[in-house]
């Protein structure tokens, strides 16, 4: 299933950038869907190439009911991160990887920071697949609706937390 979403902000690519890989903001936003940060590993200066790896527990209510069966109340989601070093204007990309603790779910994403007139433009483009048998499909296609989401809510709200700063 097709994942795309795409958030201006009002700050510079810089600025977005750290805030991504901060783990207090990283903490917030866990919160913010009713979920906990348990640890975020920041490997190399966020001033170049850099990989972030945060594992979430998430709550599953409100995941369809056939997914709740499967996982429980709770789910354990790794997101591994390989931001390239900025290009000459400031950009960043970084290919995006989820995996759901017991669940043959992965996403994998290219998010991208472009430098814009207004400040940042924040685009994520990726794909959610699921392995199981007969119902992948549809495991994959309910969960990328929730998935394009909370992208959009960690944009959203990094908005509201740099402004909070």
């Amino acid at each position: 299933m097709a994942l795309n979403a795409s958030t201006t902000l009002p700050y510079d690519v810089r600025t977005v950038t750290d805030t991504f890989a901060s783990e207090e903001f990283l903490r917030s936003v866990s919160e913010h869907v009713g979920g906990a940060l348990v640890s975020v590993t920041v490997d190399g200066d966020t001033t170049a190439a850099f990989v972030l790896t945060a594992v979430r527990t998430l709550p599953t209510d409100r995941l369809p009911e056939m997914a709740k069966k499967f996982v429980g109340s709770s789910l354990t989601v790794t997101q591994t991160e390989n931001w390239a070093a900025p290009a000459a204007d400031g950009s960043r990309e970084a290919s995006v990887d989820l995996s759901v603790g017991g669940v043959p779910l992965k996403v994998s994403a290219m998010q991208r920071l472009v430098a814009v007139a207004e400040g940042t433009r924040v685009d994520v483009d990726g794909s959610v697949s699921s392995s199981i048998p007969f119902l992948g499909d549809k495991i994959a296609k309910s969960a990328e609706p929730m998935i394009g989401k909370a992208l959009t809510i960690q944009a959203a709200q990094a908005g509201k937390w740099i402004e909070s700063r």
